[in-house]
């Protein structure tokens, strides 16, 4: 388990640790000391604890991926200037023609890291990913999806003309033919 414990010479209590623990790892107990409990070994290795010590008190070994810690940066917008960031994001498009190459392995995991890490709703990180690469796969589950689509009326009315478009076009057209498909 990478996250060990707690440093209690280091732990002043200040219990950010328990606020910010997504899945609640970390609680007071009665003598009013954190204590760390993941007896199923399901942290999903986050890193908030870790970041948000003050006293850099969360022990924690071969986490993989070490938590980024913005050490000497005082004000994040210094780190990636506001109108940067804001220019960045109202440039990404939704994307609906992939290339045909698999991504190489390193990527995805790095891809499914930052999802990981991203912020949910109440901070809870519940999800769980899978990638799918197996074109008969992708295809068989394309076509399963469309199959129940249009058995509603609703969704069949909304659906079918775009589907008889796509299925001239793609092998597998709920997916536009792209070589890998993460499911949350």
């Amino acid at each position: 388990m990478p996250i060990i414990g707690i440093d209690y010479i280091k732990c002043t209590n200040c219990g950010l640790c328990v606020i910010e623990c997504p899945r609640r790892y970390s609680e007071y107990e009665e003598q009013d000391k954190i204590i760390f409990e993941d007896p199923t070994g399901s942290c999903s290795l986050c890193g908030h604890c870790i970041a948000i010590c003050p006293d850099d008190a969360v022990l924690y070994e071969n986490l993989g991926d070490e938590p980024y810690i913005f050490d000497g940066i005082e004000n994040l917008s210094d780190y990636i200037p506001y109108e940067r960031m804001y220019n960045f994001l109202r440039a990404t498009r939704s994307i609906r023609h992939f290339k045909k190459e698999k991504i190489p392995e390193t990527i995805l995991k790095k891809v499914v890291r930052a999802m990981e890490c991203a912020p949910t709703g109440a901070n809870l990180r519940a999800e769980k990913f899978t990638i799918l690469s197996d074109k008969e796969q992708l295809k068989s589950l394309s076509y399963g999806v469309m199959e129940e689509l249009l058995k509603n009326p609703a969704t069949r009315s909304q659906f079918s003309r775009l589907f008889k478009i796509n299925k001239e076009i793609y092998e597998y057209p709920i997916y536009h033919d792209a070589p890998h498909v993460i499911i949350v």
